[in-house]
C-alpha cells in the first residue's frame, strides 16, 4: 500500500521513536515519516538523519497537538506517554491508526474505554508491553512446539544504564509509584502478589543471577490468553547486566521458559534466552516499527478497526527474523522427558 501522507511519530527524536523512524525508512524508503517533538531542533536532525521526513513540535496539552488543521497523517504512534489521550483522539478523529507503548498495564483503562467508545474509528494499537511485544511474540514463536503449555516464565534482565531516555525513566517512575505489586497467573486465576511473594531471581545467558520481582505488565495476559497456559509469570531485575560485568556495552537478556507437553503428550519443557548486545533500545524500536507496518497495511491484510495487541496483529516467526535481522541472538535448550 502507498502512502502519500505521513506518519506521525510523537516523541521521534527520543530513542525508540527515531530507532522505529529509521527501521520504517529502511524497510520501506518512499513512506514519508513526520518526526515530532517538543524541541524542533532536535526533531529535525532525526528528519535530516532519515531523509524524506519532516520536523515539527507539537503540544501534547492541546486537543489539536499544536498541528495546522489542513495537515494529513496516515498512522499516530505516541513514543511518549500521551496522558491527556490527545494524540488517541487526534488520530480517531481522523480515522488513523494508532500505536502507544508508554501507558503500561496500570495506565491502559482509559485508552480502553477511548477506543471501546468509538470501536468503528480506528485500529489501535496498545503495545506498552514489554519490548514493545517483542518478548510476547519470541515465547510464541517457542510455543508452536508444544501441543499444551502449562506454564509460561519469563525472566528479564534491564541494565541499569539502559532504562532508556527522558521518557522512559518517567514511565519506569509513574509505574513503580502505582504500585509494587506483581500481577500473575496461577492456576488459571489472575493475581496479584504482594512485595514479598513478588521477589524473584533472574537467571542471566552466563548463569548469573540478579535480584528481581515479579511486575504488572500486559505480557502476562496477552501470553496467558494467547496459550491457554494456567500459569504465567514475568519477572524483572534491573542492575548491571552480565556483559556490562565483564567490562562490555550494557546488553538486555529475557530468558524465556515453557513447560507443557509436545505433540506426542509427552511432557517438554524449552527454556532460550533472548539477547541483544546493544541493549533494550533496538529490540523496543523494532516492536514500534513491525506494529506501524503492520496498522498500515504495508505488510498483511488491511487492519479492522478496534483495540488491538501485538500479538494479535503480527506473526511470530516473521518478528523472530526481524530481531535476528537486527543482531538478537537466541540461546536455549529443549528438554523431552
Amino acid at each position: 500500500m502507498e502512502h502519500s501522507t505521513s506518519v506521525l511519530v510523537m516523541g521521534g527524536s527520543g530513542q525508540a521513536g527515531a530507532g522505529a523512524a529509521a527501521l520504517l525508512r529502511q524497510w520501506h524508503p518512499a513512506l514519508p515519516l513526520t518526526i515530532a517533538g517538543r524541541d524542533l531542533g532536535r526533531a529535525q536532525r532525526v528528519a535530516d538523519e532519515l531523509g524524506t521526513a519532516t520536523a515539527v513540535t507539537i503540544d501534547l496539552e492541546r486537543s489539536d497537538l499544536g498541528l495546522p488543521a489542513d495537515q494529513r497523517h496516515s498512522a499516530v504512534v505516541a513514543a511518549v506517554w500521551d496522558s491527556r489521550l490527545h494524540g488517541l483522539r487526534y488520530a480517531q478523529h481522523r480515522g488513523l491508526p494508532y500505536l502507544s507503548i508508554s501507558s503500561g498495564l496500570m495506565d491502559i483503562a482509559p485508552e480502553v474505554v477511548v477506543g471501546a467508545q468509538r470501536a468503528g474509528g480506528a485500529p489501535i494499537l496498545v503495545a506498552s508491553h514489554y519490548l514493545a511485544g517483542l518478548v510476547v511474540l519470541a515465547a510464541l514463536d517457542s510455543a508452536r512446539e508444544f501441543d499444551r503449555i502449562d506454564t509460561i516464565r519469563i525472566g528479564a534482565i534491564l541494565d541499569e544504564t539502559d532504562i532508556g531516555g527522558p521518557a522512559g525513566i518517567a514511565d519506569l517512575e509513574r509505574w513503580s509509584a502505582v504500585t509494587s505489586a506483581g500481577l500473575v497467573r496461577r492456576d488459571g486465576v489472575f493475581t496479584w502478589l504482594g512485595s514479598r511473594d513478588a521477589q524473584a531471581d533472574v537467571t542471566g545467558v552466563d548463569g548469573t543471577v540478579l535480584p528481581g520481582q515479579s511486575i504488572p505488565i500486559l505480557d502476562v495476559p496477552s501470553l496467558a490468553l494467547a496459550t491457554g497456559a494456567p500459569n504465567v509469570r514475568f519477572d524483572l531485575a534491573v542492575g548491571e547486566s552480565p556483559s556490562r560485568r565483564r567490562g562490555e556495552p550494557a546488553s538486555m537478556e529475557v530468558r524465556i521458559e515453557l513447560e507443557g507437553a509436545g505433540s506426542t503428550g509427552a511432557p517438554l519443557t524449552t527454556s532460550r534466552h533472548l539477547v541483544h548486545p546493544e541493549g533494550q533500545r533496538p529490540l523496543t524500536a523494532l516492536g514500534v516499527a513491525l506494529g506501524v507496518e503492520r496498522l498500515l497495511g504495508l505488510r498483511g491484510d488491511a487492519v479492522a478497526p478496534g483495540i488491538h495487541t501485538p500479538e494479535a496483529l503480527l506473526d511470530p516467526a516473521y518478528a523472530v527474523e526481524r530481531m535476528v535481522e537486527i543482531g538478537a541472538t537466541f540461546v536455549g535448550r529443549r528438554d523431552d522427558r
